[in-house]
């Protein structure tokens, strides 16, 4: 039995209601547009927020190395001495760490933060640096313990 058909009923069956192409492609192209306005702006974003992670980072490795130095009257030798605050070296009979919460961190850009003492820019202490977005030594992009500007004038 064929259920009670009107015209109003054929005309609803007949008729479907959906998108058109040109829609689609109209709302493609606003979202590109969109794409094209907003990731530029957060993509400047992403790094300014690597740079102020590292200048963060490097803040905290310097009150620890300056508690390490108050406990032990010295701050920790070599190129490895940031492994000193996690781990008691030989020579630190007043060691109080760990310094640090949990293992040596590296950037944000995954590089090893180099730690020199004594330092070669701050004679009476260490010199501490991210090599940067470029990931490599010197240039304007590195992130240090110490006045960059005043080494280019």
């Amino acid at each position: 039995m064929k259920p009670y058909s009107t015209p109003s009923n054929r005309r609803r069956r007949g008729t479907r209601s959906a998108f058109t192409l040109i829609e689609l492609l109209l709302v493609l192209v606003i979202l590109g547009i969109l794409a094209a306005i907003v990731v530029p702006k957060f993509s400047g974003r992403t790094e300014q927020a690597r740079v102020t992670a590292a200048r963060s980072q490097i803040a905290t490795f310097s009150t620890a190395l300056d508690a390490f130095e108050i406990d032990n009257g010295f701050y920790p030798k070599g190129k490895n001495g940031l492994n000193d605050l996690v781990q008691q070296p030989r020579d630190a009979q007043n060691w109080k760490g760990p310094y640090m919460k949990n293992e040596i961190p590296l950037d944000p850009w995954g590089q090893a933060y180099i730690y020199d003492f004594p330092g070669k820019r701050n004679a009476n202490s260490y010199d501490l640096l991210s090599m940067g977005p470029d990931g490599r030594l010197g240039g304007e992009d590195d992130i240090t313990n110490w006045n960059q500007a005043n080494e280019r004038q």
